[in-house]
C-alpha cells in the first residue's frame, strides 16, 4: 500500500514539474507571441501608423531595467530569461518599422539620435538610432546599478520602474488609437494576446509569490488591454476583417 501512495506521489510530482517547465516556456516566449501578427500586418499593408513604436520604447526600457533588477535580486531565472526575448522581439518590431517608414519616406531631411533633439525623440530614420539609445541606457544603468549595488533602495527603485514602465506598455496604442480615431493598422489578434498573456502571468506572479510589483504591473496591463479592446469597439472597425 504504501508503495503505491509512492509512486502516485511520484507521478504527481512528475506531473508537476512538467507543467511547471511547460508554464516557465509560455513566460519565456509567450510575451513576444502577441507581436508576430502585429508584425505580419505592418509587412501586409506596408503602414505602421496603426502601430506605437513607443510600445518598443516602453518594454525596451522595462526589461532592460528588469535585467538590472534581477542582478541585485534574483528572482526566477524565467524572467530573466523572457526579458531577453522581448529586447529582441521589441529590436525586430523596431527594425520592420524603421525599414516601411524608409521605403514610405518623402522628406529627406534625417533626424537621429546623436541630434539630441527631443522634438524627435523615438521619432529617428535609422533602426541604428534606436540601438545607439539602448547602448546608451543600458551602460548608463550598468554604471548605477555597480555604484548602488548594495542599496536596497536602488534595488527596489530598479524593480518598481521596470513593473511601472511594463504596465504603461499599451498606454502609447490607447493614445495613438485615440489621436487617429481608429484602431486602423492595429492587429487586435496582437492585444487579446496581451490580455490573455497578462492574465496569465498575473496568475503566474501570484501563485510563485514573486515580487508584488509584478502583479500589479500584470493587473494594470489588463485593464489597459481591456480599454484598447473597449476602442475598438467605440470606433466601429471590423473586428472580423482585424482578427482575418
Amino acid at each position: 500500500m504504501d508503495i503505491e501512495v509512492d509512486i502516485q506521489e511520484e507521478d504527481m510530482e512528475g506531473s508537476w514539474t512538467l507543467l511547471s517547465w511547460l508554464a516557465s516556456c509560455v513566460m519565456v516566449f509567450g510575451g513576444a507571441l502577441p507581436y508576430v501578427p502585429q508584425y505580419q500586418e505592418i509587412q501586409r499593408s506596408s503602414n505602421t501608423e496603426g502601430f506605437s513604436t513607443r510600445v518598443c520604447l516602453l518594454l525596451l526600457i522595462a526589461n532592460i531595467l528588469r535585467i538590472f533588477f534581477w542582478i541585485g535580486k534574483q528572482f526566477e531565472l524565467t524572467l530573466l530569461l523572457q526579458s531577453v526575448v522581448m529586447i529582441i522581439t521589441m529590436l525586430a518590431m523596431l527594425h520592420l518599422c524603421c525599414n516601411i517608414q524608409h521605403a514610405n519616406r518623402v522628406s529627406t531631411k534625417q533626424h537621429h539620435f546623436t541630434d539630441l533633439d527631443l522634438r524627435y525623440f523615438w521619432s529617428w530614420s535609422a533602426f541604428e538610432d534606436y540601438l545607439l539609445f539602448c547602448f546608451a541606457f543600458t551602460v548608463l544603468c550598468a554604471f548605477l546599478t555597480l555604484l548602488l549595488l548594495d542599496s536596497v533602495l536602488f534595488v527596489e527603485g530598479l524593480g518598481s520602474l521596470a513593473v511601472l514602465f511594463e504596465a504603461m506598455l499599451g498606454v502609447p496604442q490607447l493614445l495613438q488609437n485615440f489621436h487617429n480615431h481608429s484602431t486602423h493598422g492595429m492587429s487586435v489578434k496582437m492585444v487579446l494576446l496581451w490580455t490573455a498573456g497578462d492574465i496569465f502571468k498575473t496568475a503566474f506572479f501570484v501563485m510563485n509569490d514573486s515580487p508584488s510589483q509584478f502583479w500589479v504591473c500584470g493587473a494594470v496591463q489588463i485593464l489597459i488591454d481591456i480599454a484598447i479592446l473597449l476602442q475598438v469597439l467605440y470606433y466601429g472597425q471590423d473586428i472580423g476583417v482585424k482578427l482575418g
